[in-house]
């Protein structure tokens, strides 16, 4: 087991753990329990783990390399705060189809490694990183499937404070594994900075 990036208090608050009443077969493995309203439960542990995983395997691009998309409402402010921390390109709102597979489309863009916030919204993404053979890393809910995600961050993928916290976290650990910031060095903001604001 690993150590907790943040303490599991703040997991639970941001809600992060929090899934849905579908649950795939792709996604029972990071299911823990499933609640007296019907609710899957996510593992934070393993959140956490592929959380650092995710991170880890993201530093070995550089930034101009790294496309992350979200067409959710609640993740495209924490995708546009990721992009000037990380320096990554981002695409927060529509995702134009062929500006992965089109090089006449003026906003063409050749990542090597994409990530998206729901593998059912961003899709189109999904299917054009899938065309020119890039991996993609996803947030997904209990009610995912990741027939085409090659590295799962199992998460509540609808909540505002949960997209906020597990963007931030990402950041963090991608700087880090960088040598941008220091190995105890904190983000100079907060996972609340990285939220849609209401």
């Amino acid at each position: 087991m690993s150590e907790l990036l943040i303490p599991l208090d703040k997991y639970l608050a941001a809600g992060l753990h929090i899934g849905t009443q579908q649950k795939t077969g792709d996604m029972e493995r990071y299911i823990y329990r499933v609640r007296s309203d019907g609710l899957y439960v996510l593992d934070v542990r393993k959140t956490n783990d592929r959380i650092m995983a995710a991170a880890q395997f993201l530093a070995k691009f550089d930034p101009d390399d790294i496309l992350v998309v979200s067409t959710r409402q609640y993740g495209q402010a924490p995708v546009k705060k990721f992009g000037e921390l990380t320096k990554t390109k981002t695409i927060p709102g529509r995702f134009i189809p062929g500006t992965l597979t089109n090089p006449n489309y003026a906003k063409f863009i050749e990542p090597k490694v994409l990530v998206v916030t729901d593998p059912r919204s961003d899709f189109q993404a999904i299917i054009e990183a899938k065309q020119i053979g890039i991996p993609v890393v996803a947030l997904c809910d209990t009610e995912n499937l990741l027939g085409n995600v090659d590295i799962v961050i199992p998460v509540n993928n609808k909540g505002r404070k949960a997209i906020a916290l597990v963007y931030w976290l990402i950041a963090r650990e991608y700087l880090r594994a960088k040598g941008i910031l220091a190995e105890e060095e904190e983000l100079e903001i907060s996972p609340a900075e990285f939220e849609i604001k209401i």
